[in-house]
């Protein structure tokens, strides 16, 4: 990439802020089913994903590039605009009907800026049961930030609501003339659903779970369905008709106050995905510099 296209590229959400410690945090993987679900349940998404993707095949795959591709929105540096670039390739060529009987593709602003806009209310809501309710301040900076990666995957501002005010009646919106219980929405939160044995990291654990795939998979589908629906926001359950009990409730406040209490004292490796203890440590690396270099006052 040349130096003036680089100068030009948006930049990533700067360190220190919402999605900085949101990210790479473990506690973000939890959250992403009920952001993929809400995605996928927009017709033209969904349809899609049901004609174009590689989920039901290579699950685990799919959902490690999808991973990685997040990280570097937010820790890449000038990796972000390049994935950002990427990813518009990548879909440039993904159209077809959706459920409704309509033409789609799959970089229509409206439908781009969907897919995107899913992660700030599923993170808003999934945020106070697994960290802490948000201030007003920390849920406006997110929405900014939230702006900043957008540009990074080539919406233009005119694309999504630029304040919270403005969101909101977007989304309900949406919610009110689009949602529905896709196909793909259907098998996301299905328990019966087949699933392949993870087929990454050492052979060793890979035999092992394809050994005892049979055991695991049943508990593994519940846990993800009741993930998947329980750190949706209300009103997009609602709107796809998911179910979630009093009990549920209760379970998934139980499961949040575990989860507040372990992760935050468990080591920088085990807490951050590698990409976020990396860019992590590069930042601490680079301000202490700075300190070394700053001007000592007179004594």
């Amino acid at each position: 990439m040349s130096t003036s296209s680089a100068t030009h590229d948006p930049a990533p959400p700067p360190p220190g802020g919402v999605l900085w410690s949101l990210a790479g945090d473990i506690r973000g993987l939890l959250m992403l089913p009920a952001a993929l679900t809400l995605q996928v349940a927009h017709p033209a998404v969904g349809a899609g994903v049901d004609e174009h993707s590689v989920f039901r095949t290579d699950p685990w795959g799919r959902g490690e590039r999808s991973l990685r591709s997040l990280q570097l929105w937010v820790y890449g540096g000038e990796e972000a605009a390049e994935e950002g670039r990427r990813l518009r390739k990548l879909h440039a060529t993904i159209q077809g009907t959706d459920t409704r009987g309509r033409r789609y593709h799959a970089l229509t602003p409206a439908n781009y800026a969907w897919v995107h806009a899913t992660g700030f209310p599923v993170f808003h809501h999934a945020y106070r049961y697994l960290v802490r309710p948000m201030t007003e301040e920390q849920e406006r900076r997110l929405y900014a930030e939230w702006l900043q990666v957008g540009r990074i995957l080539g919406l233009h501002d005119r694309d999504m609501p630029q304040t919270i005010e403005e969101f909101w009646p977007y989304y309900r919106k949406i919610l009110a003339d689009e949602i529905e219980a896709t196909v793909v929405v259907r098998e996301l939160v299905a328990t019966d659903s087949p699933v392949p044995p993870p087929d990454h990291g050492p052979l060793s654990l890979r035999l092992l779970l394809r050994f005892l795939w049979p055991l695991l998979l049943p508990p593994f589908t519940r846990f993800r369905r009741f993930l998947t629906i329980g750190l949706m926001p209300p009103d997009a359950r609602e709107a796809i008709g998911l179910e979630w009990t009093d009990e549920q409730e209760r379970r998934l406040r139980r499961f949040g106050r575990v989860v507040r209490a372990v992760v935050p004292v468990l080591p920088e490796r085990l807490r951050y995905l590698p990409l976020a203890r990396e860019a992590r440590k590069q930042h601490r690396k680079h301000r202490l510099s700075r300190e070394a270099r700053a001007p000592r006052p007179a004594r």
